[in-house]
C-alpha cells in the first residue's frame, strides 16, 4: 500500500490516534491527537516525517488533548474540525475534561468542515461525512485514493458511540450511520477512535445496535 498508516493508542482511554503518510513523501497528518502527543512525534521522528495538518472527527478531550502541542511543535499545521465541534476547542466544559476533572483545551481551528467538502494533505484526499450524534458536529474522513475510513467515534467493531455524553444523540447517530457509512463499499476499512479496525461490510451485517439484522 502506498499510503502509510500507523496507530498510537493512548491512555487514559485508549483512544486512537492515527498518523498517515504517502510512502516516499515526508509530509504527514494526523488525526485525533490524544494525550499521548509525545508517542505522536516518537512516530513522526522515526519515519522522517513533517506534520502537515491537524485532524479532528469531533471534540471531546481524548480526540482533541494533544493539539495544543501539535500546533506548538508544527505552528503551520492547520487543525480542522466539523463546525458544529468548533466550541469544543476551546471550551473545557464542552469537551468534557472539565467534567472529567483533567481541564484542557485546544487552540481554535484553522478550518471547519461540513458535509461534502474536500480537502487534500500530504498527497492525500478525503471527503467529510456529517454524522452527527455522539457529538453534535463529528465527521469522518473518506479517503478518496483507499479504501479506508477515518471514523472517530461513530462506528466500532460491534458496536456505535455512547450518546449518553451531553448533546449525544441515539436517533441521529443511527441514521448517519445508515445514510452516509452503509452505502460506502462493504470492503471499506474503518479505522475508529476506540479500539480494533474493522469494515463496513461486517458492521452491515453483524452490528447488533445499526447493522442489517436490527
Amino acid at each position: 500500500m502506498e499510503i502509510q498508516i500507523q496507530t498510537i493508542v493512548s491512555a487514559p482511554f485508549a483512544e486512537n490516534s492515527y498518523l498517515l503518510w504517502r510512502r516516499g513523501s515526508r509530509e504527514a497528518i494526523v488525526i485525533d491527537p490524544g494525550f499521548e502527543p509525545d508517542a505522536i512525534f516518537d512516530a513522526l521522528a522515526e519515519n522522517e516525517l513533517q506534520l502537515v495538518a491537524i485532524l479532528n472527527t469531533h471534540g471531546h478531550i481524548d480526540h482533541i488533548a494533544g493539539n495544543a502541542e501539535m500546533k506548538l511543535r508544527y505552528p503551520d499545521a492547520p487543525i480542522l474540525i466539523g463546525t458544529g465541534d468548533a466550541i469544543m476547542l476551546t471550551d473545557a466544559v464542552a469537551n468534557l475534561s472539565e467534567p472529567f476533572g483533567m481541564p484542557v483545551t485546544s487552540p481554535p481551528a484553522d478550518r471547519l468542515l461540513n458535509e461534502g467538502d474536500q480537502i487534500q494533505f500530504a498527497g492525500m484526499e478525503f471527503k467529510i461525512l456529517d454524522v452527527p450524534g455522539h457529538s453534535p458536529g463529528h465527521i469522518v474522513y473518506v479517503m478518496k485514493d483507499a479504501p479506508w475510513l477515518l471514523g472517530g467515534d461513530v462506528l466500532f467493531r460491534g458496536g456505535i458511540g455512547r450518546t449518553d455524553f451531553p448533546n449525544g444523540n441515539m436517533k441521529q447517530l443511527l441514521t448517519g450511520i445508515r445514510t452516509k457509512l452503509w452505502p460506502l463499499p462493504g470492503a471499506t476499512i474503518v479505522y475508529p477512535g476506540h479500539g480494533p479496525v474493522t469494515t463496513i461490510g461486517h458492521e452491515k451485517r453483524t452490528n447488533p445496535f445499526c447493522g442489517d439484522n436490527t
